[in-house]
């Protein structure tokens, strides 16, 4: 297979260093890696420069510095960061994998994620289980067997152009898979044989983790998710650092996209994603009656 990653960053000089590293450790290296500075103001271009003039396989290209935003993330600018990245790779490839750039990638990834393809053709998107710095120590992240995470999100060829082009909103991390799914994919997350990959920043902190969890629920507005499914998801953040705010944060981000009628997934999928919830919820209720 020929592999292509994309890594979008933005002002990351602190992680970006680590993340480079752990892909030159990769037992199968990429066919091209595109490191997309979307316009960064520090030192993480200088960085990404220096790995790509030691690497062949690499390419640096470069966004212009844009006007401060409000909220950048707001309108998914990493998503369009990928896909301006992928659109200047000029050979064929057979899968695409999109990479945060705090993330500490095991040497396995490529090799492990390269293999589960090969060996199910039926396979659309695949990522691995990930482990999250957070203030609690280093500890898996909450992931279905069904989801990607947005961190190692990895896309057949095939299935890539029929969910394309995902929309530029919050949740279309989420809005990829389902569609994936509905095209008669599988998506699936797996264990790495060496150990989880690591989040080097708690998901959603690098700009105010109160702010992180209104984009988590503005995100579920974005995607459909069904208002049992939001509550029980709020309740779960209560028990998160800050104790109760996450919570009451993931809920106000997502009322407030309600009020304010914010940018949504297309009818069927936010249907899909409800049958999916109410299905993982009656699994989840079965499983604690029969214990």
């Amino acid at each position: 297979m020929k592999l292509v990653v994309v890594v979008p960053f933005l002002n990351e000089e602190e992680h970006l260093p680590k993340m480079l590293a752990s892909i030159g450790r990769q037992e199968r290296l990429p066919d091209r890696l595109v490191l997309v500075d979307d316009g960064s103001t520090d030192s993480s271009p200088g960085i990404a420069a220096e790995f790509a003039a030691d690497h062949p396989y690499a390419t640096l290209l470069r966004r212009p510095v844009r006007p401060a935003e409000r909220d950048r993330m707001a309108k998914a600018a990493e998503l369009d960061a990928f896909q301006w990245g992928l659109a200047k790779v000029s050979e064929p490839w057979d899968v695409v994998a999109k990479l945060d750039a705090d993330l500490e990638a095991t040497p396995d990834l490529f090799a492990e994620l390269e293999r589960r393809f090969e060996s199910d053709p039926e396979l659309g998107m695949a990522g691995a289980y990930l482990s999250v710095v957070n203030p609690a120590g280093v500890r898996r992240h909450r992931c279905p067997p069904d989801h990607v995470e947005g961190a190692t999100s990895f896309y057949r060829r095939e299935c890539f152009h029929q969910i394309s082009p995902l929309p530029p909103i919050l949740g279309w991390d989420t809005i990829d898979e389902v569609r994936a799914r509905m095209h008669g994919w599988r998506t699936q997350s797996f264990p790495m044989p060496s150990g989880d990959p690591v989040l080097l920043r708690r998901t959603g902190s690098h700009d105010g983790i109160l702010r992180g969890f209104r984009r988590t629920g503005l995100a579920a507005y974005a995607y459909g998710a069904h208002p049992l499914h939001v509550l029980g998801a709020a309740l779960v953040r209560t028990r998160e650092r800050p104790l109760v705010l996450g919570g009451v944060n993931y809920l106000a981000g997502w009322a407030g996209a309600a009020l304010t009628r914010r940018p949504r997934a297309e009818r069927d999928v936010r249907q899909r994603v409800r049958q999916e919830n109410l299905a993982r919820m009656r699994r989840t209720v079965a499983a604690r009656a029969r214990r």
